[in-house]
């Protein structure tokens, strides 16, 4: 036993001096592994007798339990030190300035779609897709506007030189309403949508592109008026511009799908260069601007839809969205909208981050 003393305390020693976790590993496998002497120990009990067995076990295990437990207690601290020293090691400096790196920005007209399908959500309104490349019958026809109507000059249309296998003539779409006539088709009556997109017409100025982007809106049901419509628009208006003063003037006008049609014109200031919607006419120095045609569905279009025009009625609306992205951000040239300029994008382009949210601000900038 007295031996068996000696050797623990020479092995707490060497693990207690144990630099590294190797050198302890070393001195765990001298004592307890298979060969180690404490494990040598512990066979010799077998050549004692019952006497002498029943003291030599006790100190054999305690010497075994004392030299485990601090080769346990220096492998902790030798872990310690060894995750210390890497994290001194691997130190990141967090007041240095982040590198610079390039990155993208959400496009105006992209950030406006969202805006506005954050805005008619809440009023109840679905967003419907269709396909920009149409046939006559959904881009026209079915909009009261057969081949020899008058109003079908109003749109510079691109024709496809090939007809389909019906022999319908196909073009780009010149508006989104087409949407709105294949999703009366599909869901009937009641319905609630907007349809945003981009649309095509033979147009190039510092105002029009031969492709822009519009939002239409319908909504048909029982018992619907202009005075729905007018609510619509203004509530649309006042969350979108996020101004409380905004005033909607309704002009008489127009369209051979709605019956009747007004212009939809919203009081504005001029601020320097720049034209800021508020405000309303005339009487206090504003002005009048038109931003979108509306009106009531021709009950003709309900029935080229396969609506009941005697039990629902409706109303539809066209606003473009390049237009008020300009009137909101103080852009003054639409075709700057698809020049692809990356300084242009990196002043009007907005953070993937910033989603447009009616408790937040729809057009809350980065």
């Amino acid at each position: 036993m007295t031996e068996l003393t000696d050797q623990k305390q020479s092995a707490l020693a060497a693990i207690k001096a144990s630099p590294t976790l190797d050198a302890l590993e070393e001195q765990r496998v001298a004592a307890l592994g298979k060969k180690g002497w404490v494990s040598l120990a512990l066979k010799t009990l077998g050549q004692m007798g019952p006497d002498e067995r029943k003291e030599a076990a006790p100190a054999i295990q305690a010497v075994r339990g004392e030299v485990a437990e601090a080769i346990e207690a220096k492998k902790a601290k030798l872990e310690a030190s060894a995750l210390e020293a890497q994290l001194a090691a691997e130190t990141i400096d967090l007041t240095l300035p982040a590198p610079e790196q390039p990155k993208g920005s959400i496009h105006p007209v992209s950030q406006v779609m969202d805006e506005l399908a954050e805005i008619f959500a809440d009023l109840g309104f679905s967003v419907a897709t269709g396909p920009e490349i149409e046939d006559d019958w959904h881009n026209f026809t079915a909009l009261n506007m057969d081949e020899s109507h008058p109003a079908r000059a109003m749109h510079d249309t691109f024709y496809f030189p090939d007809k389909a296998s019906d022999g319908a003539s196909m073009l780009l779409r010149t508006h989104t309403s087409p949407v709105q006539i294949r999703s009366m088709k599909e869901q009937g009556a009641p319905i609630r949508l907007i349809a945003p997109g981009r649309v095509y017409r033979s147009d190039s100025d510092a105002t029009h592109t031969p492709m822009f982007h519009q939002v239409e809106g319908l909504v048909v049901d029982e018992d619907i008026h202009l005075g729905h419509l007018k609510w619509t628009l203004e509530t649309f208006f006042k969350a979108f511009f996020e101004r409380e003063d905004i005033v909607l003037r309704l002009r008489p006008s127009y369209f051979p799908f709605t019956e009747p049609s007004v212009e939809v014109d919203v009081g504005y200031s001029n601020e320097g260069d720049r034209r800021v919607v508020g405000g309303h006419g005339d009487d206090d120095g504003h002005d009048w601007m038109e931003l979108g045609g509306s009106g009531m569905v021709n009950r003709r279009v309900l029935e080229f839809a396969g609506i009941d025009a005697d039990k629902y009625q409706g109303f539809a609306f066209g606003l473009g969205i390049d237009r008020i992205a300009m009137l909101k951000y103080g852009m003054n040239d639409l075709r700057a909208f698809f020049d692809g300029d990356p300084r242009w994008l990196a002043h009007y382009g907005f953070s993937p981050f910033d989603q447009p949210t009616l408790s937040a601000g729809v057009g809350v900038r980065p």
